[in-house]
């Protein structure tokens, strides 16, 4: 599957709205690949590890955690983020890297994510 296809993909999931901040996506407001696990922590480029996001928060959010951001996204910017929506995808992600196997370090730093999505509920 293609990066377009698969960002389609993410839209569709999210229902047309950013992951993070939940505006619409629409012809001002373009939908952008967001990795769940960055690429810098070894996160792969597939359908399970990315989510849609607006070109402001996926710059924004850069490198942070996603439960980190997920908690800024509210506290410092009081938007609406998916909170369900996200551990739906951290779960469905980690159920997807265990099947397909290797990514040894994108499979440490999202237990890490998944326990502290978890503890904050």
């Amino acid at each position: 599957m293609d990066r377009t296809a698969r960002l389609t993909l993410a839209v569709e999931r999210q229902g047309g709205r950013c992951l993070w901040c939940g505006r619409l996506f629409g012809p001002l407001i373009p939908p952008t690949t967001d990795h769940l696990v960055p690429r810098l922590k070894g996160g792969p480029s597939i359908v399970a590890n990315e989510a849609a996001a607006c070109r402001r928060c996926n710059a924004d959010r850069g490198h942070t955690g996603p439960v980190d951001w997920l908690a800024q996204s509210r506290r410092r910017h009081g938007w609406a983020p998916q909170a369900t929506l996200l551990a739906t995808l951290l779960n469905a992600l980690d159920i997807e890297l265990e099947n397909v196997g290797g990514h040894r370090r994108a499979r440490r730093y999202l237990s890490s994510q998944l326990r502290r999505c978890r503890s904050s509920h």
